[in-house]
């Protein structure tokens, strides 16, 4: 059953077909599958095929991962409420465009990867200054800080990751607070994140929601 289950779901996820995604998904519950099941052998590992088809194949569009991350973050977030014993959440991170950044779509997919791995997502918006990231990291109790920025100059600029850097060391926050960083000019740039110091960078959502779970479960990198 777990094995055709899978293959609709992927099914739909190609053809960005969300109600019948969630209608194989309904279905498989109505047949005894588990919601845990669901999410940790069906819909994570779809995820994960969908970047690799993304970024490794190149048979999956960029709003083909977005479709597919809110699709995901859908099914998440109804699955978690019928988990027989109420999951935690695997921790907390803000995340926001870096100042002078409005351009969103990277940050959705990130976000939607990050959910459906069950760790729960400040999203500060757009347009977001260096002091009001890390105010939301403090007012949220989150360890990290995630920066999204879309083109060089807002990823390079004073309210990006250097200011965050900046910030954290005046208040002596450097040990309770990581920033990590992704978008656009640090794939063109493999070297950009130390430049803006920032702790951590990942190329796509995916590998950026497995570091964060990393991070938050406190696995050496």
């Amino acid at each position: 059953m777990l094995t055709e289950l899978i293959t609709q779901y992927n099914e739909a996820l190609i053809d960005t077909d969300r109600d019948r995604a969630l209608q194989v998904v309904h279905d498989a519950v109505a047949r005894g599958v588990s919601p845990e099941a669901i999410v940790f052998e069906v819909v994570l590992p779809a995820m994960d095929r969908m970047i690799t088809c993304m970024t490794v194949s190149g048979d999956a569009s960029i709003a083909q991962h977005f479709i597919t991350a809110q699709i995901s973050n859908t099914v998440t977030n109804e699955m978690l409420t019928r988990f027989a014993v109420p999951s935690e959440t695997r921790g907390r991170i803000v995340i926001g465009n870096s100042f002078g950044d409005l351009h969103a779509l990277g940050k959705r997919i990130v976000i939607g990867c990050l959910r459906a791995r069950m760790i729960e997502v400040v999203d500060l918006g757009l347009n977001v200054t260096a002091e009001q990231f890390v105010e939301g990291a403090l007012e949220h109790g989150s360890p990290i800080i995630a920066i999204s920025s879309m083109m060089v100059h807002t990823a390079r600029g004073p309210n990006g990751c250097l200011g965050v850097r900046r910030i954290l060391q005046e208040r002596g926050l450097e040990d309770r607070i990581k920033v990590i960083v992704g978008g656009a000019p640090y794939r063109f740039d493999h070297t950009l994140w130390q430049t803006v110091k920032a702790d951590a960078w990942a190329d796509n959502a995916m590998a950026g929601a497995r570091m964060v779970e990393d991070m938050l479960l406190g696995v050496p990198r």
